[in-house]
């Protein structure tokens, strides 16, 4: 968030400096390397690290003064009780307290609990004696999609009453909002809960859709033909209405189960929210469950190719990714998994050890396989050439997760296709 964020702000002709402690990464960047995928943002970072309006440090000394406004992008990760842990949030805030050297506005993008952002204030402003406004600015980026989502934002949210800073957001983000989306400005708490609410409600979506995928397969009906009737609705609209293995990453699980903590400590049971995460946990354990429906429950001596280890398309990001439930599950039956993914082959490699075969290509993948897996709908796995997929398996097996091939189709080619909620499921 914080790389494409400081890089999209370099674009648009701004001096960008951006700070990580992590001194490795920062060597990667300085040499335009971007240590995680994420289509379009090499290309950006070359051209504004050539034009030096970017440049990168581990010291926040260097970055702070003289800086007219400083954002805070550090990680929230999940603290033990599910709510979400902002110890980076606030050191960082101390530093900044410490170093700056005239009026600056600070604008929190991390995702933090509601009240985050006069916590913040409140650290900094006994640091110093200059004048300081703090501004909660949440992201909204979707992986694998984060450049175009900040150059074209459906709109972007501004926690903030001061006029000053309003002015200079407005300024900031006039270049990526000239098809006239909006810059939406309120309080910082509504801004703060904005981010969750926005990311409990995709989740629910998905999770929703896939309970209806699970009634379908037990009523006969077909979750594409339910999904494109609902879709069709004007209301409801058809995105994140795909059934499949369960949402991951970083932002949805996490989120979701912060969403929760907070209402509790609120006093709000957050029932919904619950329910979102307990079926997504179901969902995660549908594919492996089938799988020894089919096979049996002890996996012993059978060999599983599956496709797709990043927890969606067009990124390397593996952080609670389906696969590696199914993954465990298959291991735990006693399994031997060859595993294929076009960029989180590395990921997985530093999650998963020696414990699966790392290959070299998708059709590797199957060689010797007694079924194929089908995880993560990249682009590259929705044409394959089934022929070769046929001769390369023991079975003709294919455990469908994402619903990406049409169950019609695969029975003609002589394929056994288990689905998630579709007709073609034997």
């Amino acid at each position: 968030m914080g790389l494409v964020a400081g890089t999209c702000f370099a674009e648009t002709g701004h001096n960008v400096i951006i700070v990580d402690i992590d001194a490795e990464k920062i060597k990667s960047l300085q040499k335009s390397e971007v240590p995680f995928y994420e289509p379009g943002l090499q290309d950006l970072l070359k051209r504004n690290i050539r034009e030096k309006r970017l440049i990168f440090t581990t010291e926040i000394r260097d970055a702070v003064p003289g800086a007219r406004v400083v954002f805070i992008a550090v990680g929230t990760p999940e603290s033990e009780d599910g709510s979400a842990d902002v110890s980076l949030v606030m050191e960082v805030a101390r530093q900044i307290g410490a170093t700056l050297d005239g009026p600056l506005v600070v604008v929190n993008k991390s995702t933090v609990p509601v009240g985050t952002s006069g916590e913040i204030e409140a650290i900094i402003k006994p640091e110093t004696t200059h004048p300081v406004t703090v501004v909660s600015n949440p992201e909204f980026l979707k992986e694998g999609a984060a450049v175009d989502d900040f150059m074209r934002p459906d709109r972007v949210v501004v926690g903030t009453e001061d006029p000053a800073a309003v002015e200079l957001m407005t300024d900031l983000y006039a270049p990526f909002v000239r098809t006239g989306n909006p810059i939406l400005f309120m309080d910082r708490t509504s801004a703060e809960l904005a981010k969750y609410a926005a990311n409990g409600l995709l989740a629910s979506r998905i999770s929703f859709i896939n309970e209806i995928a699970l009634l379908c397969d037990a009523v006969g009906a077909d979750v594409e033909k339910v999904r494109r009737g609902v879709g069709s609705d004007a209301r409801i609209g058809h995105a994140f209405l795909f059934p499949g293995v369960g949402f991951g990453g970083s932002c949805f699980p996490k989120d979701v189960r912060a969403l929760v903590r907070m209402g509790k400590r609120h006093g709000i049971e957050m029932e919904i929210a619950t329910a979102t995460y307990r079926a997504n946990h179901r969902q995660k354990l549908l594919v492996p469950g089938r799988v020894k429906e089919r096979f049996g429950a002890d996996l012993s001596g059978r060999t599983f190719a599956l496709w797709g280890l990043a927890f969606k398309p067009r990124t390397d990001d593996i952080r609670e990714a389906p696969a590696l439930v199914t993954i465990e599950e298959l291991l735990a039956a006693q399994a031997a998994v060859r595993v294929y993914d076009p960029e989180a082959m590395e990921s997985a490699r530093r999650a998963l050890g020696k414990r699966v075969r790392y290959c070299e290509s998708s059709y590797d993948c199957c060689q010797g396989a007694d079924a194929l897996i089908v995880v993560t709908e990249w682009n590259e796995f929705r044409f394959p050439d089934f022929d070769r997929i046929k001769e390369l398996l023991k079975e003709p097996v294919v455990f469908d997760g994402r619903n990406v091939y049409d169950p019609k189709r695969m029975r003609e080619m002589g394929f056994e296709h288990i689905t998630v909620g579709r007709r073609g499921r034997s």
